[in-house]
């Protein structure tokens, strides 16, 4: 069991949650309140997407990216700021010619969808190690994709966290890490119960976490009413945990939660299990952060 949890707050996501919750920060400002709230309530980590201030739908806007980043570094507390490069690799093929991309798909290349990291330096950023089936598109993410990707985080002294979504996934970032791409401080995210991935079920996890190279500090996350029950797996076998709304959007069944109150949920659920939460910078010295 791991005593000393880093809890992560991923506060708005990339989903079409902002119609299923008018409370769902949108704006650089809104985006920047929840990583302090979720900060006072005990995560040690941020992890943040950024939405169209007009639309609320996901964007990848490098201003957006840059505004929010400032005001949460230079908010009224501590946080370890965590930005996601999803964003750019959703394919729908066009029915007329599924050979490209239909209305729906979002792709870039492997330089473009790290340049906001490259530009900005975020202590830790996510790379999704793998291409798989969402509930209505693909995700697109190539071995040469991902070698450049993790080269360009790697040069610019990033932390990758590495999202997993499937068994195939580690087997590709354990690639990576062979071929020293990846440092030995990266942080490996089991992504579980997203559709079409690994479901998120207690074998799943223990079967993901015998295919991780030792060593390496992990964690894992549910979506929905998996969130808080994943929580406990993860610190029990030995991980940290992540909750916030970009993963489930209530806090009791038909009560919609904030992401403060997600943290504190989680916090009480950890505490409860006997261990506590560390702090930022116990959580920078832990992931040996730059």
């Amino acid at each position: 069991m791991n005593t000393e949890v880093i809890l992560t707050c991923a506060v708005t996501g990339s989903g079409d949650a902002k119609a299923k919750h008018p409370g769902l920060p949108v704006t650089p400002e809104e985006i920047a309140t929840a990583a302090v709230e979720a900060a006072k309530a005990g995560a040690a980590i941020a992890h943040i997407h950024v939405r169209d201030t007009e639309t609320g739908e996901a964007c990848r806007d490098l201003e957006l990216y840059k505004e929010a980043s400032r005001l949460i570094r230079g908010g009224e507390v501590d946080v370890v700021l965590n930005i996601t490069t999803g964003m750019g690799g959703d394919l729908v093929p066009s029915e007329e010619n599924p050979s490209v991309g239909g209305p729906g798909s979002d792709m870039i290349s492997a330089a473009e969808r790290v340049r906001h990291i490259e530009l900005i330096k975020p202590e830790i950023c996510s790379l999704d190690c793998g291409s798989f089936n969402y509930a209505y598109t693909a995700y697109v993410a190539t071995m040469d994709m991902l070698r450049e990707s993790a080269a360009r985080i790697q040069k610019a002294g990033v932390t990758p966290e590495l999202e997993v979504f499937d068994l195939g996934h580690i087997w590709q970032a354990k690639q990576l890490i062979k071929e020293g791409l990846i440092n030995k401080n990266a942080i490996f995210q089991l992504c579980m119960g997203i559709p079409y991935g690994a479901e998120g079920t207690t074998r799943n996890v223990v079967n993901m976490y015998d295919a991780m190279p030792p060593d390496f500090a992990w964690g894992a996350f549910g979506i929905g009413k998996q969130q808080m029950p994943m929580v406990a797996q993860s610190v029990i076998m030995g991980g940290n945990a992540r909750v916030g709304l970009e993963d489930n959007l209530y806090l009791d069944r038909g009560l919609l939660a904030s992401n403060a109150q997600l943290v504190e949920r989680a916090k009480e659920i950890i505490e409860r299990l006997g261990a506590k939460l560390l702090s930022p910078s116990e959580a920078r010295k832990k992931l040996k952060l730059g």
